[in-house]
């Protein structure tokens, strides 16, 4: 890749934040459109908050292919691929229907195609397609029903899994604020039940339609929000007969609308974006 500053943008989903890279009209050395030929190591120096510009994932939005406006990959801060991230999809739809003059687009990742809508009040909601509850979909490393883990740490135990579209487990706990987040999430997002690691939530039901929320994330570890997270959380939820199928997820960083629609078992997220600042990056800088 020559050596030449990179235009970016800095967004964010209610505190999750993205560095936003639009490959599509750039090209790799062999001439490829689209493909800056960025290592995950140099993802990881871009992600890194004392290092590099800092964020929770590190996006590149990319030429599509039929039946997509955009292709979006997603980098976590250690450079390890993720398949979804609700808050970033948002960010993205924003700005291609901003681009195409369009209120609906399909953003495409290695998941899977999610279908975005403005509404009102400077909302997105985003179809973040079914939920996955299979124990081999989510994946574990052995059978097991996945409406009640055989996982417990310290104060929580029996968690709730799916996928979508990456791994989540969540533990309804009592007391959210007396769990010990940074503690517990690491161990259990690499416990060997999780071939692939996953996303760990920590979930308070404060109401038939209201959950707080944590999430450990995996590959970033704790975040202001997590719009995956979410989406398991009211799934989870639900399952085990604690909410109804729409309810509120109030993360540190803010709310969203969430629904687990009965006719299809897609899930809907509705929740703001912004954008903090834009900039240059020089790609070279991150070579190691």
């Amino acid at each position: 890749m020559p050596d030449v500053m990179i235009p970016f943008r800095k967004m964010h989903g209610l505190g999750n934040d993205f560095v936003v890279i639009d490959s599509r009209g750039l090209k790799s050395l062999d001439g490829r459109a689209g493909d800056l030929g960025l290592t995950p190591r140099q993802a990881a120096g871009i992600a890194d908050r004392h290092f590099g510009i800092g964020c929770d994932q590190f996006i590149v939005m990319e030429p599509p292919s039929e039946g997509a406006d955009v292709f979006m990959r997603i980098r976590n801060p250690d450079g390890s691929e993720a398949g979804a991230c609700g808050n970033a999809t948002r960010c993205i739809a924003s700005l291609v229907a901003d681009e195409l003059g369009k209120d609906r687009v399909v953003v495409r990742t290695i998941a899977g195609e999610l279908p975005v809508e403005r509404l009102p009040g400077g909302l997105w909601r985003a179809d973040m397609g079914p939920a996955r509850l299979g124990w081999r979909e989510v994946p574990l490393a052995a059978e097991a029903d996945t409406l009640h883990l055989p996982l417990a740490l310290g104060p929580v135990s029996d968690p709730a899994a799916c996928s979508m579209g990456n791994p989540h487990a969540t533990f309804f706990v009592d007391d959210l604020d007396a769990i010990p987040v940074t503690e517990i999430g690491p161990k259990l997002e690499t416990h060997p039940i999780f071939p692939d690691r996953a996303n760990i939530g920590f979930a308070q039901v404060m109401a038939p339609d209201h959950i707080r929320l944590v999430i450990w994330e995996r590959g970033a570890g704790l975040t202001l929000a997590c719009g995956s997270g979410a989406c398991a959380t009211i799934v989870n939820a639900h399952r085990r007969g604690l909410v109804g199928r729409r309810a509120t997820i109030t993360m540190p960083g803010g709310d969203l609308v969430m629904e687990w629609r009965e006719a299809d078992g897609h899930v809907l997220m509705t929740g703001p974006v912004a954008t903090s600042f834009s900039g240059t990056l020089d790609p070279a800088a991150y070579r190691g």
